[in-house]
């Protein structure tokens, strides 16, 4: 069933967690990751990056989304990830998408408050929550291997992260302050006390991109200081790698079904581990 994203966070906020939002631009992922959910009883949100139309599109993927996210007994919230421009974005919710992000994060201030403002109004027709960014996260989602160091000059700063939330209406925030995209080349050092202003300074919810790879310890923190939805895909793209790699070296391996059921049960199992850690104390 589809539940909204203020609701998704109301539930996060509530029983102090964060909500894994996955992106899953490949099929088999999209099964393994409502099989984990299915399992968890916990709100997960599903979502598509435009970072992978060149994977796969979101108007292939979209409806499978919509579908199978619908039938399920379990909360679901559809999540436009990382929507660069408006028309895509428009994409998503025409397709059935009910929460988007927009990324205007590299733009000058002023441009990405007018974008997020634009998007916001867009959404807000239809009943949609929006998350926004601001500060600079280094890395994308395709994995690319010149990825994986924070640069601290571009972390998010409270005072403008305030007028940005009160400027744009934003339901959540995604911030900068120690996470990256993809993989890490180096121990990630998180600035714990920058996570709990944001969160006092804007009202609401802090969103950690880059969520692959971090310590339950680094969850913890994170989410007992107001990040209450944690973005992930690397990690469990990776382990999905791997087990289609075994899989097909198998000697009774012929055909692919056998890789895809393969690859459908990993990634099952990393996403039911990953929402497991951001339940502190569960």
């Amino acid at each position: 069933m589809l539940i909204g994203l203020d609701e998704a966070l109301r539930y996060a906020q509530k029983n102090n967690i964060a909500i894994a939002a996955v992106n899953t631009p490949y099929f088999e992922g999209l099964l393994g990751t409502i099989a984990a959910a299915e399992k968890a009883g916990v709100p997960v949100i599903l979502q598509h990056a435009q970072v992978h139309e060149s994977t796969l599109s979101i108007d292939d993927i979209g409806p499978a989304m919509l579908a199978l996210a619908t039938r399920s007994e379990a909360p679901f919230v559809l999540h436009v990830d990382h929507g660069e421009d408006i028309d895509y974005i428009a994409r998503g919710l025409d397709i059935g998408f009910n929460s988007v992000m927009i990324d205007g994060s590299t733009l000058p201030y002023e441009e990405n408050v007018t974008r997020t403002t634009e998007v916001v109004k867009l959404a807000k027709a239809r009943g949609v929550g929006v998350e926004g960014e601001l500060g600079v996260m280094t890395g994308n989602e395709n994995g690319d291997p010149s990825q994986g160091i924070a640069d601290e000059t571009l972390y998010t700063e409270p005072a403008q992260a305030k007028e940005f939330v009160e400027r744009t209406g934003v339901t959540a925030l995604a911030a900068s302050f120690g996470t990256v995209h993809g993989m890490y080349h180096q121990e990630p050092k998180l600035n714990y006390a920058l996570i709990e202003q944001l969160r006092d300074a804007t009202g609401v919810p802090i969103v950690m991109h880059g969520g692959s790879g971090l310590s339950l310890d680094e969850y913890h923190q994170s989410i007992t200081r107001g990040v209450r939805k944690i973005n992930y895909y690397t990690y469990a793209a990776k382990a999905a790698l791997d087990a289609a790699l075994r899989a097909a070296e198998q000697p009774n391996t012929i055909l692919f079904p056998k890789v895809a059921k393969a690859v459908s049960a990993q990634v099952e199992g990393d996403v039911a581990e990953f929402i497991q850690a951001l339940r502190p104390g569960a």
